[in-house]
């Protein structure tokens, strides 16, 4: 199986708890790269109805693809005291409130 050439920086940038800026950085070039980075940034748009457009619904499960892709990566890029923290958290941007409560008072 071959890894996404941006995943590879994770593995030199796994996060703990001391490079929390540094990690969330990289974080930022990977999720802007692959185009998922907008889930942390934009509200989940509503869940479609019987009579929603096509757009409504494609709109829809786009973010949710991406909210679930924008999780694999920010999950696979902690260490495992941080993925068991954090592997129940329904959103990519949950995931990103938390950590930035734990570490956020990190600075360069």
């Amino acid at each position: 199986m071959s890894l996404n050439p941006l995943s590879v920086i994770f593995n030199k940038n796994q996060l703990v708890e001391e490079n929390y800026v540094d990690w969330k950085r990289n974080l930022n070039i990977v999720l802007t790269a692959e185009k998922y980075k907008f889930v942390l940034d934009e509200v989940c748009p509503e869940a479609p109805k019987d009579d929603s457009t096509k757009s409504q619904k494609t709109a829809y499960e786009k973010w949710h693809h991406s909210d679930e892709m924008a999780c694999c990566y920010i999950l696979a890029s902690m260490s495992n005291v941080l993925q068991q923290k954090h592997q129940n958290m329904e959103t990519a941007f949950d995931i990103m409130e938390s950590l930035q409560e734990m570490f956020g008072h990190q600075s360069r």
